[in-house]
């Protein structure tokens, strides 16, 4: 497994997180949940590949 690329998805996937909810006043409401789904999908699929990581470091 590649750490990097993980490490590369994590911090791009917290970082839209982190723009969508500073932002949130600023985007449109048609477009403003379907960027918040989107962006929860890919911060629950990083925390999945960090925990993965994680349980597979020792092998």
């Amino acid at each position: 497994m590649d750490h990097n690329a993980t490490l590369i998805f994590a911090v791009a996937s917290f970082g839209l997180a982190a723009v969508i909810i500073w932002q949130r006043q600023s985007i449109p409401p048609q477009l403003r949940r379907g960027l918040a789904i989107t962006a929860l999908v890919l911060v629950v699929f990083a925390f999945f590949l960090i925990a993965y990581a994680l349980f597979t470091a020792g092998t």
